[in-house]
């Protein structure tokens, strides 16, 4: 493989343990809205997917959706999730450790908005490791599983696609970093990926397990 010139990290799952109350908030919208599935399937279904995917999967399934759901439904959920995050949030475990040894250009690039991931990496004491190096989706106009967003941060960070790792933990991420042409680690459960692509990453558990030992990895 091409050597490790650069790391481009999702966020949500990836470097803070935000996947989870993040899930569970739509889950619990979801339900007060009148829609019936369970937890575990609200985690499969929405793990990887931007905003306007998750609203059209709910109001797909809804009894009744007012006009202004979209609006309202984004809004209060985005409210209850950073409610949440101010509750406690943690970090990946090797996080820390992982961005205090790299000696390559690194960044986070991100379906979420810019005020989400400033928010969970703020509270985590993550935000000096990226000052100006945070990519969304929302203002790049990519949204994973396309390249678009991986590609837009290897030019920024003047790497070619080849040297880029990405790390991630949803599907939609995996897929675009492959598309990109990028090394791909995988927090992803291994057992759940697709087998299209289980031989195309290097399955992690946790930030510790990134075989980082400086440039030439």
């Amino acid at each position: 493989m091409p050597p490790i010139q650069a790391f481009i990290f999702d966020s949500d799952g990836t470097l803070v343990d935000s996947e989870v109350p993040s899930m569970d908030v739509i889950y619990e919208q979801a339900l007060s809205q009148g829609v019936r599935f369970t937890r575990e399937e609200a985690h499969r279904v929405f793990r990887g997917l931007r905003m306007a995917e998750v609203i059209a999967w709910v109001s797909a399934r809804m009894p009744q959706v007012p006009d202004d759901f979209a609006e309202v439904f984004a809004r209060t959920v985005r409210s209850a999730q950073a409610e949440r995050f101010h509750r406690g949030l943690g970090t990946i475990r090797g996080a820390r450790e992982l961005l205090g040894q790299l000696t390559v250009p690194f960044c986070v690039a991100t379906n979420g908005p810019r005020e989400k991931v400033e928010l969970t990496l703020g509270l985590t004491g993550l935000l000096p490791c990226f000052g100006d190096r945070i990519f969304s989706a929302y203002e790049v106009g990519s949204f994973k599983p396309d390249p678009g967003l991986f590609l837009h941060a290897a030019r920024v960070l003047g790497v070619a696609p080849q040297h880029c790792a990405v790390v991630e933990d949803s599907e939609p991420g995996i897929r675009a970093g492959l598309a990109a042409g990028m090394r791909v680690f995988s927090l992803f459960p291994a057992d759940q990926l697709a087998p299209e692509l289980q031989a195309q990453v290097v399955s992690i558990r946790d930030l510790t397990e990134i075989p980082w030992r400086g440039p030439g990895t």
